[in-house]
């Protein structure tokens, strides 16, 4: 699903909101998320899961092309841990 399909969906269960309104809400949300992470803070929704950063120490790596080393900087990167409830769905035999 993208994100217009998303607000798409949610106008439609919710006709009293205008499709701006609807879009204007999902973006506050992804942004809030956005920022809380970039401030080092983890976004849990229940039953989804819970959305962190990790750190990422400095390291040699190499250009694909050339193979030449090339130094690669630390850096924070997003992660996803599913919560229980949805790995239960998804694991269903």
């Amino acid at each position: 699903m993208i994100r217009s399909e998303l607000v798409q969906k949610l106008a439609d269960a919710n006709p009293g909101l205008k499709l701006a309104e609807v879009e204007h809400i999902v973006d506050i949300f992804f942004e809030e998320m956005v920022e809380q992470l970039a401030a080092g803070g983890r976004v849990e929704l229940r039953g989804f899961g819970a959305f962190s950063t990790r750190a990422r120490g400095a390291r040699v790596g190499r250009n694909p092309r050339t193979g030449e080393a090339v130094n690669v900087a630390a850096k924070r990167v997003p992660y996803f841990k599913p919560g229980k409830e949805m790995r239960e769905r998804l694991n269903v035999h």
